[in-house]
């Protein structure tokens, strides 16, 4: 995928088209620098705006990401090498999307995973001090909440890496 191949081929559709830079800007609720970054070369518009773009410029995805007009018989061909790229290229393996997302939901839940650790702490300490049997049940108590929020976690990041909704209970019966 050749960015400034691609940058030029959006440049001399827009022309075709005989729309201004700001004009397309604001058919796809972009800003005009975005649209002057894209026809330099400089980046490609994010994902969520390929379709829309393209769909503008009368042209296919595939087409998008040759950079060029495509003929019937180099379609297929052009097809595969564009999508062997982009898969090559990808921007995230799906093991360092699973990282991310394990990441950001502890970050969001930190000061929570914190205080249900302290509390856990703390009970088992004093059942310690006071020597009684109730230290082994908050033992327990720690490894059920551990188990429950490492699901919890988990099902977060199996929505948002995997883009699938967690399986629930009622759903496998």
């Amino acid at each position: 995928m050749d960015q400034e191949k691609i940058g030029k081929f959006i440049s001399a559709l827009r022309k075709e088209k005989k729309l201004t830079q700001k004009e397309l800007a604001t058919l796809l609720g972009v800003s005009d620098k975005s649209v002057s970054k894209w026809e330099r070369g400089i980046c490609l518009p994010d994902v969520s705006l390929f379709k829309p773009l393209c769909e503008v410029l009368n042209i296919t995805l595939n087409e998008f990401f040759a950079g060029e007009k495509l003929e019937e018989k180099n379609y297929k061909e052009k097809a595969d090498e564009n999508l062997l790229h982009a898969l090559e290229n990808s921007t995230f393996t799906l093991k360092e999307r699973v990282e991310y997302f394990k990441e950001k939901w502890q970050k969001e839940h930190f000061f929570e995973l914190l205080l249900s650790t302290l509390v856990i702490v703390f009970f088992i300490i004093y059942g310690c001090i006071k020597d009684s049997n109730i230290t082994f049940i908050f033992i327990i108590i720690g490894f059920i909440s551990g188990i429950i929020e490492n699901n919890r976690m988990m099902a977060y990041v199996e929505k948002n890496a995997y883009g699938k909704k967690p399986i629930k209970p009622k759903d496998i019966m």
